[in-house]
């Protein structure tokens, strides 16, 4: 989760960055609309957090002894 955080940080300096020159191909939104900017964040922080818990909840319902044998 950390990583995807960091990612998201990453991504929405960028973002801002970028707007300045895409301007020009916005329509109907503004450059740094904080509506659309937290609404991607919170999807992206959502989507990465699922991907980390379902194989997380799921790696705790095996048996830690069963694991170490098998390899």
């Amino acid at each position: 989760m950390k990583l995807a955080l960091i990612g998201v940080a990453i991504g929405l300096g960028l973002a801002f960055w970028v707007t300045r020159y895409m301007a020009t191909m916005l329509f109907g939104v503004e450059p740094t609309d904080a509506t659309t900017f937290g609404g991607i964040t919170a999807i992206l922080v959502a989507v990465a957090l699922l991907a980390c818990y379902l194989p997380g909840r799921r790696a705790t319902k095996v048996e830690p002894t069963i694991s170490l044998r098998y390899e």
